[in-house]
């Protein structure tokens, strides 16, 4: 690639702006292994930055972005983009974190819900014998009338209680002469002037 508007992460990584993905690669482990905080307790920063370099390089989409409009470019056209756990996956195949049932996005960007623990009885002799055992849970599911929203659609309804103000107001003659008004928020709808039709 002849013409980038940057060449900072490039040149964090040591590498021309036309260098291969095992090139990028290459450099990138070398510069790790250096930088490690493990080996190198001072190099945090600049552990993050070669990071940081690899993951946009790496990728090619956010590669074009940079190469076309420098860092600029990465901040206004990224949607966010993964951390340590998506180098990782991009180097070795895998998750950083993955073997600890870690991973909260797929591949697809979809996100995960949270890990389900359960109290298991089991005997040495069935852990080492890998007992298979069925287990029955409950789990929440969307409702496919109307996808979580509570009622089916156009089912919402103005409230009768509060006609659609979501307060309710009460006029107490006092004596003659003299009323007292209270105002206070409509229990039926809890304030929001509308009601659902329950699927």
């Amino acid at each position: 690639m002849a013409n980038v508007a940057d060449t900072k992460l490039y040149d964090i990584l040591g590498v021309p702006p036309g260098a291969s993905e095992n090139e990028l690669k290459k450099a990138y482990r070398k510069l790790a292994k250096e930088y490690h905080p493990d080996k190198n307790p001072n190099a945090g920063d600049k552990f993050k930055e070669i990071s940081f370099a690899y993951e946009v390089l790496s990728n090619p989409e956010k590669r074009e972005l940079y190469d076309r409009y420098g860092e600029q470019g990465l901040r206004e056209g990224s949607g966010g983009g993964g951390g340590m756990d998506d180098i990782f996956s991009h180097i070795f195949g895998g998750g950083l974190f993955s073997f600890m049932g870690n991973q909260s996005r797929s591949r697809n960007g979809r996100r995960r819900g949270e890990d389900m623990m359960h109290p298991l009885k089991v005997s040495l002799e069935d852990l080492y014998n890998g007992k298979t055992t069925k287990l029955q849970l409950s789990k929440n599911v969307l409702c496919s009338a109307c996808s979580g929203q509570g009622g089916k659609s156009g089912a919402v309804q103005k409230c009768s209680a509060c006609r659609g103000r979501g307060v309710r107001i009460m006029i107490r003659q006092l004596a003659p002469g003299m009323v007292q008004q209270m105002q206070s928020v409509c229990s039926d709808c809890n304030g929001e002037g509308t009601k659902f039709i329950l699927c």
